[in-house]
């Protein structure tokens, strides 16, 4: 006798996220982190402008020139790796039924 292989079980829980929603996402992180930038520019300039310690300008500064870098390489990472759910049924107390199903109403 042939062995039957088994029929791949879907789960809804597998389907990966709506590309549009994982498109907001990266977009949302995108601008937060812009947002980021912007801060430490305006910073540096503020801060060297009254004297700040120059640890503090340079800093910012470091933040707003290698913060696009870092964004440009997180939002063009593509779409995050997504949990599948798995069921298996490994049990080896479980027969399978032989012959033909019952019919609906039967």
């Amino acid at each position: 006798m042939i062995p039957r292989r088994r029929a791949a079980v879907y789960t809804v829980t597998d389907a990966p996220k709506p590309m549009s929603e994982d498109i907001r996402y990266r977009q949302r992180r995108y601008l937060i982190s812009m947002g980021i930038r912007t801060v430490c520019f305006v910073g540096a300039v503020v801060a060297a402008m009254l004297g700040a310690p120059w640890w503090l300008v340079f800093l910012l500064v470091v933040g707003a020139v290698f913060l696009p870098y870092i964004s440009v390489i997180f939002a063009n990472g593509g779409r995050e790796p997504q949990p599948s759910a798995r069921f298996t049924d490994e049990s080896p107390s479980r027969n399978e039924i032989s012959g033909r199903r019952p019919e609906i109403g039967s």
